[in-house]
């Protein structure tokens, strides 16, 4: 084995299994030549991979994504982790086009190296929605809107990074490259994408099956896993998406009886114009700013004008967003059609397949109608408060 990778190979041990811990980069060739010549040159019983059950089967059935129902994944609230794992897809995609290489290429070679040798493959990653939902119910308003930014904006070209990047990565996990800004400023995330994740992998990959065991693991979390070794971790808990906290739910509720006890204010005492000027202007500012976004989203005219219409019933609604009202009109009326679902792994790979493509517009107009119905939300309540 090449010396000049021995910095990247980890002997561990758990009771009477003996556990090569090798750390790769995601968007790396060495990591991939090194993958197989570890694997072949072990012949673990089992092969361990930094990818979860989903993740895992996405590579098996290549297909897999195309049964994607875009109504259920609005109706079920799961917008925001659609359109993440596609801009993380699009993120890792276009590294390796720039560097002739293939995402995620080391995790493949594993599971092929793995195969090869009769090896069982054990995937050791928590489901990337479990850990995309914890990040999302864990920020705050202000977090969301940072979060949403930040991985827009990483659809940005990346042809200002270098290969002295690509072994930068190698120290880093890729969510949290792409997320490094917004990381500064909400440590939770590290918590959530690093360490959380770093106990998972440590726990997974010493109870997987076999005596001897291949786990392959990108070098970020290298560090991490060891620190966590020896600890018994309780995986079930890692696993559960926390609900909204009842402080939370409460306070929606009474954010929306706190405005409509304003409007009854306003009536009560500045009178019809006074009352019905704050009305108006509810309207008119949650209206237009979600339509906005449904606008920016490029969504089709019904849809901006169901967004606005909705806007401003929806936000004194806790239970429903107009991100849902405009995402199912807007489904109806530019139905994705199959060479849409066809085209996406070559669509995400530019800011304007995203708009292009009707499926990412979709969760494009789901995002920003929020987007906008939220921020006419704090608008409108001081010029409300001004009439009084």
């Amino acid at each position: 084995m090449d010396t000049s990778n021995h910095n990247m190979v980890h002997r561990l041990f758990a009771e009477d299994k003996e556990i090569v811990l090798l750390g790769t980069a995601h968007v790396s060739k060495d990591s991939v030549e090194l993958v197989n010549s570890v694997i072949n040159e072990e012949k673990p019983d089992t092969v361990c991979v930094e990818l979860c059950e989903s993740r895992y089967q996405a590579i098996e059935k290549k297909d897999s994504w195309q049964n994607t129902n875009i109504v259920k994944v609005i109706k079920e609230k799961k917008t925001f982790l659609l359109l993440s794992n596609l801009i993380l897809a699009s993120f890792q995609k276009r590294i390796a086009k720039k560097f002739d290489i293939v995402p995620g290429q080391e995790m493949i070679e594993a599971i092929n190296a793995g195969k090869s040798i009769g090896a069982k493959i054990h995937t050791a990653d928590r489901d990337i929605r479990v850990t995309l939902s914890r990040v999302w119910n864990t920020i705050g308003f202000w977090g969301k809107v940072k979060l949403l930014f930040q991985l827009i904006l990483s659809l940005g070209d990346v042809g200002d990074i270098t290969e002295n990047d690509i072994e930068k990565m190698k120290q880093e996990d890729v969510l949290e490259t792409l997320l490094a800004e917004v990381g500064q400023s909400l440590p939770v995330l590290k918590k959530i994408l690093i360490d959380e994740r770093d106990m998972y992998l440590a726990q997974k990959i010493k109870t997987a099956p076999g005596n001897k065991i291949v786990a392959v693991v990108g070098a970020g979390h290298v560090k991490g896993i060891k620190a966590y070794w020896d600890d018994t971790i309780d995986l079930t808990s890692l696993d559960t998406v926390p609900p909204k906290s009842s402080m939370s739910n409460a306070f929606q509720w009474i954010f929306t009886s706190g405005i409509i006890i304003l409007f009854i204010y306003g009536f009560y005492y500045g009178g019809t114009k006074a009352g019905t000027d704050m009305i108006t202007w509810w309207i008119l500012i949650t209206g237009v700013l979600a339509g906005v976004g449904a606008v920016i989203a490029m969504a089709h005219p019904l849809t901006i004008l169901s967004s606005m219409l909705a806007a401003p019933l929806t936000t004194l609604h806790p239970l429903i967003a107009v991100g849902w009202v405009s995402g199912l009109v807007e489904a109806y009326f530019s139905k994705p059609k199959v060479k849409d679902i066809e085209s996406l792994p070559d669509d995400i790979l530019s800011v304007r397949g995203f708009w292009r493509n009707k499926v990412t517009r979709i969760l494009l107009v789901v995002a920003f109608t929020n987007l906008g119905a939220s921020i006419g939300t704090f608008v409108a309540l001081p010029l409300m408060i001004k009439m009084l």
